[in-house]
């Protein structure tokens, strides 16, 4: 199992001057790949160049880049330069943020997500090909206007870039098994991988592609601490926050997916308190046995423990994403991840 760094966006994860210093100690560290994502903030674009200017050989990671934010070709543009410029290290995560920020922020239509999930992908990887950007679909028609269709002028390093989806629900997991080449779900319990991977396993079936044709790759928040109960807290804010405040009440994924793990009492408490407004008393009602189960935090041998147990349930990538204060902070954070990764047995 490869090791990972998500640094998502600026005000969640590094601010701009930690880049470039993260991402150099993280490749000395041999971490995998270094994943960063945008919301309304930061771009991710401009930062993975940032950090391929920063580093040599350390893989980069879109997760996610918006599909609202950029018509497929642009992702494509982006993508063929971002590729061309770190010489071939590029993963291209994708997907359709949520309905504020689609229709919030960027003025689109959020739904008919999965349609416009596939048609996205389908153009996106056919101007990287750099064939015709031609396409019939609904949503994505081109060219417009009567005119003639372009190509890509130069291409990516990369023959193939690799696309990976994010998914939770049962029918966008599907899809990640239909047409994608990685999958980047969160909040993985490895005691419970299995049953979130059926619709995946289902939808490359439905595909007639190989099982191992998607690597999985789950983002998992994590802080490594002497002290456990200081490591659970640090996680209850960014915890809380998806499974009590993202979505309404009648549908949150991963309030859902909270209950089915078997803790529906304390999901529908930590729901009602966020909801409320009551913040601080929705972290506080996180069970630590739930906050055990989808984090990496206590000491280096739980975190080892704990790798080692995503790496038995198949997980191929884990993109671990810091909790940290400051600079120096998350850099030694990234050491003591890095050294429970080496530990006996750890995966």
């Amino acid at each position: 199992m490869r090791i990972s760094l998500h640094l998502a966006y600026w005000g969640v994860g590094p601010g701009a001057h930690e880049l470039a210093p993260v991402a150099r100690e993280a490749e000395r560290l041999g971490y995998d790949c270094i994943w960063i994502g945008e919301a309304y903030g930061s771009d991710v674009a401009t930062c993975l160049a940032w950090v391929a200017a920063a580093t040599q050989t350390i893989s980069i990671g879109s997760a996610i880049a918006q599909i609202p934010a950029r018509s497929p070709t642009a992702t494509a543009m982006m993508a063929a330069s971002l590729d061309t410029l770190s010489g071939g290290r590029l993963r291209l995560g994708i997907g359709p943020s949520g309905p504020q920020v689609a229709q919030g922020w960027y003025g689109q239509p959020f739904n008919p997500q999965l349609q416009r999930t596939r048609e996205y992908v389908e153009l996106v990887r056919r101007t990287l090909r750099r064939e015709p950007a031609v396409s019939d679909g609904e949503l994505y028609p081109l060219p417009t206007g009567g005119q003639r269709p372009l190509k890509l002028i130069t291409g990516p390093v990369q023959e193939q870039i690799p696309v990976y989806l994010p998914a939770i629900g049962p029918k966008s997991t599907h899809l990640v098994g239909e047409i994608a080449d990685g999958w980047l779900p969160i909040f993985v319990a490895p005691e419970h991988l299995a049953e979130q991977r059926a619709e995946l396993d289902a939808g490359l079936a439905a595909a007639g592609r190989p099982q191992d044709a998607v690597a999985i790759a789950p983002t998992a928040y994590g802080r490594i601490d002497p002290d456990p109960d200081a490591a659970r807290d640090a996680l209850r804010p960014v915890t809380a926050l998806y499974t009590g405040g993202m979505g309404s009440r009648e549908k949150n994924f991963y309030n859902a997916l909270m209950r089915s793990y078997g803790f529906a009492d304390d999901a529908g408490r930590v729901q009602d308190l966020y909801l409320g407004g009551k913040k601080a008393e929705a972290e506080a009602a996180l069970p630590a046995a739930f906050i055990d189960m989808v984090g990496l935090c206590g000491t280096e041998a739980d975190v080892a423990r704990r790798l080692a147990e995503h790496a038995a349930a198949g997980v191929d990538e884990l993109l671990i994403s810091i909790i940290a204060e400051g600079l120096e902070d998350r850099l030694e954070q990234l050491r003591r991840f890095a050294r429970a990764a080496s530990l006996p047995g750890a995966g």
